[in-house]
């Protein structure tokens, strides 16, 4: 696949573009009832994250591509299966090559819908 279902890209989930560490890139949420949020996120161009920070974990699975994060002063190359934890707290920001498509979930209020006024 070279996409994410349909199903998972409705526009009512739709990420504010205003919201995103990462410009050009194409975003979904989902909530849960604990206050965690779960998010896909497609980089059609590739790009780079803002350096920041949350004050909850950050989990993500890469499911196409390659998304590197800076972090601590290294490069740590996250490809396609494979994981990575970003415990709250920590400064980071990241790489993506274009096409890279992942799967994130945050252990709080990570993203704002586009309906959500942001």
């Amino acid at each position: 696949m070279d996409t994410f279902p349909k199903f998972m890209k409705h526009p009512v989930n739709r990420i504010s573009q205003e919201t995103q560490y990462t410009k050009g890139i194409e975003g979904y949420v989902f909530d849960g009832l604990d206050g965690s949020q779960m998010a896909i996120w497609t980089y059609p161009g590739g790009g780079k994250s803002a350096e920041h920070l949350h004050d909850y974990d950050e989990y993500f699975v890469v499911v196409q591509g390659q998304y590197t994060v800076l972090m601590g002063g290294k490069r740590i190359p996250v490809r396609v299966g494979e994981e990575f934890l970003i415990p709250k707290g920590t400064l980071h920001s990241g790489e993506a090559l274009a096409g890279t498509r992942a799967i994130y979930a945050f252990g709080g209020k990570r993203a704002q819908r586009v309906s959500e006024g942001a």
